[in-house]
């Protein structure tokens, strides 16, 4: 085969799949917010959320961050975030649950954190709420999770909603949008490296 066989087969190719990624892209003529999920073991489901933070900041959108569970040591996101009036950021966590090792207490910081997102939820004003770690909250049972799908069916039309966390639960999987599952390959924490500002700090 000729190079020039091999330009035309791509040309080709590449045309019939612009034609079904056109096709999909004038099917989707429905404009809401949408509920974002990222869940799995693996690194990167809270630096995904901030990059949406970040890109929604990018369209002149206002932003509402609650952290739930960290909050014992600063990290980059919250110095950076902060410095935007559009950005509303509050860390409620108390340190992991290990850490804490005080169920009432992690009951009690979780209830206050979702308070603070429940009204962000029913706040029009913000386009875009990061839930950090609320799938943790939600896995031990700190924060009602019908509460969870009641705010998040009832909030305004065009706002959207990122959560994150190990362990979703099949119940917000089943009314999210778009799940997304981070697996781990490989971590340098299990090669005895120490975690990095600007990587996980």
């Amino acid at each position: 085969m000729t190079d020039t066989d091999k330009s035309q087969r791509h040309k080709q190719r590449m045309e019939r799949h612009k034609a079904v990624v056109d096709e999909k892209i004038a099917s989707a003529t429905s404009e809401r917010g949408v509920v974002v999920v990222h869940t799995g073991n693996g690194k990167g489901k809270s630096t995904a959320a901030f990059g949406m933070a970040a890109r929604a900041l990018g369209h002149g959108m206002k932003v509402g961050i609650v952290q739930f569970i960290k909050g014992s040591f600063s990290t980059g996101e919250e110095a950076f975030f902060r410095r935007f009036p559009d950005v509303s950021y509050h860390v409620m966590g108390q340190g992991y649950t290990w850490e804490t090792q005080n169920l009432e207490q992690d009951k009690a910081t979780a209830a206050r954190g979702w308070a603070q997102a429940k009204a962000f939820l029913e706040d029009p004003s913000v386009d875009l709420v990061v839930l950090d770690e609320l799938n943790i909250a939600l896995k031990y049972q700190y924060i009602d999770m019908q509460a969870v799908l009641d705010a998040l069916a009832q909030r305004p039309a065009m706002q959207h909603v990122v959560i994150t966390g190990r362990g979703a639960r099949d119940e917000l999987i089943a009314v999210a949008d778009t799940v997304s599952e981070h697996r781990e390959i490989k971590h340098a924490f299990h090669a005895g490296v120490m975690a990095q500002k600007g990587v996980e700090l």
